[in-house]
């Protein structure tokens, strides 16, 4: 399972009493690659791709506020909060450009440093992300679940629905054990951030080439959405994988190879 953990020893970093967990590996003159995972996951979503292109650069990525390693406090959780807990590790490790490379949420949050950042972001790559929240029918049914159904049952039919059919069931259940992790009060705070996010009339003021990759048999988000975010980018371009919404384990090598020449295009 990807989310077992790579070989770089994590660190810990202080946000005003709230600990963070992260990783900075890798080294080079090319612009570092910042990872950041999505709604209750953790940064080992991005095992395949950190311990790549850590070959080659340097790289880093955290477990969000209230996931994974992170302290989890009961407080309100917003994209913009999550960005800004983001671009302060930045800061203390050093860091001024980068390349943000966000998984669903963690897009949002790589759109926002985007937009509140841009002379610090040099590319930027969504993977299975949107711009603006809009849900199927399906998926307002199963969040109304989650307020008749133990929360482990809600976290579990979401999980479940984020892959591709046929997927191991074995390696869903370990995915879903880790999300389960994931608090109540972070899970529901996050998803009504996620719900309140919209900037589709925006994503246009980003300049620099965009990547955005997309599972085809994406439920979550289906892959029309991506195009809308092309749609209003002069610099976007999509890139469709036959995976459901994780397409960073799903399929990992094709995720990385996109990367990897996207980052050759200059």
């Amino acid at each position: 399972m990807t989310d077992a953990g790579s070989t770089t020893q994590p660190s810990r970093f202080d946000v005003d009493g709230v600990g963070l967990v992260y990783e900075d590996a890798g080294s080079g003159a090319a612009t570092p690659l910042v990872f950041i995972h999505g709604w209750t996951a953790n940064r080992h979503r991005w095992d395949h791709q950190f311990e790549h292109f850590a070959k080659s650069r340097r790289v880093l990525r955290l477990d969000l506020r209230g996931h994974g390693e992170s302290d989890k406090p009961v407080e309100r959780y917003s994209i913009d909060g999550l960005a800004a807990d983001v671009l302060r590790l930045l800061d203390d490790r050093g860091v001024d450009r980068f390349i943000p490379v966000g998984h669903s949420m963690g897009g949002m949050i790589a759109q926002t440093l985007a937009l509140a950042h841009p002379e610090r972001v040099e590319r930027l790559v969504l993977v299975d992300s949107v711009s603006q929240m809009v849900y199927s029918r399906s998926r307002g049914l199963v969040m109304t679940l989650s307020k008749s159904v133990p929360y482990n049952t809600f976290v579990a039919i979401n999980i479940q629905r984020a892959f591709k059919p046929g997927y191991p069931k074995e390696l869903i259940k370990q995915y879903i054990a880790a999300s389960q992790a994931t608090p109540r009060h972070v899970v529901m705070s996050c998803y009504d951030a996620m719900r309140g996010f919209d900037v589709l009339d925006r994503v246009r003021e980003i300049q620099v080439p965009i990547l955005i990759l997309h599972g085809r048999h994406d439920i979550q988000f289906p892959p029309a959405q991506a195009r809308r975010i092309a749609a209003n980018c002069a610099n976007a371009k999509v890139e469709i994988i036959d995976t459901g919404h994780e397409c960073p384990v799903e399929n990992p090598q094709a995720v990385t190879d996109a990367i990897e020449a996207f980052l050759a295009e200059g």
